[in-house]
Formats: structure tokens, C-alpha cells, sequence
């Protein structure tokens, strides 16, 4: 008769040890152990960077909530109930987003979500009378500042959404995130057809702003821009952000730069992506300048 052997009490040890022992090493005893174990694995050939980046993303998403990547309710681009088909096409076209949200009284009176598809037919038909804002809308998925991102993609596959509205603890908008706002947490930055192309660093847009690249080299920013950037210290501009803000930003947060403002559109919690570059108003340049006398 066999000798049976002693159980594990705790119920995910079991894997751990087995990884453990493929690895050629002990049992790690919490995460940060993981992570070193599974970095030397990528060290000794027995995966790829791409696969370690992977993993070290699914264990960062347990640790991070829906704040912590949200787009600021600032940032949201909503549309109107009371809106006809055509006034909503500048905030559709102008954004390049599929799906917004549609508020009411304010900000604040989410009633649904908008696929820009789903107006075609009404423009298609040429007839606006056609149009009922009400049986266009889907339901909106709301979810609390504190939503982790693990239980967040689990409920997005769960109800289909792709998109869910963070509200604050008195049920006010607090911001928006997508499901490829969390898978980018996983695998990194998805480039889609509003993206750059692979060679462009800087794309111009109207109204003054552009958005840059955060891997522009300082040179090529300052050849655009007509700025005299020092590039002694990073070589990139989205090195010398993190700098000036001394910490990793998180989308929405802005700096002043020389007479430029510049805002995070795209980060994650390793780098940024994205930053819109705009000039400073006159009355906020003069208002930098007396601070700085003080």
C-alpha cells in the first residue's frame, strides 16, 4: 500500500511549489518572490519578455482599482439627450470614440450609452424625424472608484459591456474606463486607428494642441515645437514629465513647461504614452511668473 501523502493547507501553496521546483528553486512566499522567480526564469531562456511582461501586468491588475486608470470625469466626452443627430456628429467625429456617455440635466444624470453606429440609419434615411434618443441608448454599467480591475474584466465579460461609468460616493460621475483601458494594464499600449503611425512621433490637431508621443526624442520635440528643451538629462519628453511631476502621473494630470502645458492622456503605472502639448493662457503665464517672485 502506498504511503499517502501529507496535504497542503493552504490551498494555493500547490502550485507555488511546483513552480517552485520547475524553476529550480524554493517555494516563493509572497508575490515580490513570484516576480523574482519568474524573472529569472525570463533570465534563464525559459520565457520571453513579452510573457513576463504579461504575467507581471495580471498580478499588477489585482493590486490597482478603477481610479487608479480612469479617464477624469474632466475628460469625458458626453453627449446630450436633448441633442438632434447632427449636433452630436462634431463630439463623435472630433473624439474618434464609438461609445459615449449620454447624460441629462448634467454631467452627473448618466441615463445611458451611445454607439456612434447606431445613428446611421438616420443618416442614412435622411430623415431626422426618425430620431428617439431613447431607443438608441444601452444600459450603462456603473461601478464605485474602488472597483479593482480583476473583478472590473471579469464583469465586463460577464455583461458584454466595454465600457462602465465610475461614480463617486455620492453617485456623481468620477470618470470612465473602457475594457481596453484594463487589458492595457495586461499586455500594454494598443494602437488603434486613431493611433500613431509606427515611424510618427507628434500629430497635430486643432485648436492649438497637439499630442506627442512621450517617446519623442527632446531634439525632434524641440525642432517642432521651436523650444529650447535641455536633452543633457532624458532623452525623451515623457522622461522629463515624470521628472518635473516626481512621480508616475496618472492621465488627466498636467505640468507647465516653459509656456506649454502639458497633460497625460495615456499611462500606465510603468511609463506614459501619450501627452497633449498646449500654450499656457497669458493670464496663467503671468500668474507662474508672480509665483515664482513670491
Amino acid at each position: 500500500m502506498s504511503e499517502d501523502r501529507p496535504r497542503n493547507n493552504n490551498g494555493h501553496k500547490g502550485w507555488l511549489e511546483r513552480l517552485g521546483q520547475v524553476f529550480g528553486g524554493s517555494e516563493p512566499e509572497d508575490r515580490n518572490e513570484l516576480v523574482e522567480l519568474l524573472r529569472d526564469s525570463h533570465q534563464r531562456g525559459l520565457m520571453d519578455a513579452d510573457a513576463l511582461a504579461m504575467i507581471e501586468g495580471v498580478l499588477h491588475v489585482s493590486e490597482l482599482q478603477a481610479r487608479d486608470i480612469m479617464i477624469p470625469r474632466a475628460q469625458v466626452a458626453v453627449l446630450t439627450r436633448e441633442s438632434d443627430p447632427r449636433a452630436l456628429l462634431p463630439t463623435i467625429v472630433e473624439t474618434g470614440y464609438s461609445r459615449f456617455p449620454v447624460v441629462g440635466e448634467s454631467r452627473d444624470d448618466v441615463i445611458g450609452i451611445l454607439l456612434a453606429k447606431d445613428l446611421l440609419k438616420y443618416f442614412y434615411a435622411e430623415n431626422d424625424e426618425l430620431f428617439d434618443m431613447r431607443e438608441l441608448l444601452r444600459p450603462a454599467l456603473f461601478i464605485p472608484e474602488s472597483k479593482r480591475l480583476d473583478a472590473l474584466l471579469k464583469q465586463f465579460q460577464e455583461s458584454r459591456h466595454h465600457l462602465a461609468v465610475v461614480v463617486d460616493e455620492y453617485g456623481g460621475m468620477a470618470g470612465l474606463v473602457t475594457i481596453e483601458d484594463v487589458i492595457e494594464q495586461i499586455v500594454g499600449e494598443i494602437d488603434d486607428e486613431h493611433d500613431f503611425d509606427e515611424d510618427s512621433y507628434i500629430l497635430s490637431h486643432e485648436h492649438g494642441r497637439s499630442i506627442v508621443k512621450a517617446l519623442t526624442p527632446i531634439g525632434d520635440y524641440n525642432e517642432h515645437f521651436g523650444t529650447d528643451l535641455s536633452d543633457e538629462e532624458f532623452d525623451t519628453i515623457g522622461g522629463l514629465v515624470a521628472h518635473e511631476f516626481g512621480h508616475m502621473p496618472r492621465r488627466g494630470e498636467s505640468v507647465v513647461i516653459g509656456d506649454q502645458r502639458l497633460q497625460v492622456i495615456r499611462a500606465d503605472n510603468r511609463r506614459i504614452h501619450l501627452l497633449m502639448v498646449a500654450d499656457v493662457s497669458e493670464s496663467e503665464a503671468r500668474d507662474r511668473v508672480v509665483a515664482a517672485h513670491h
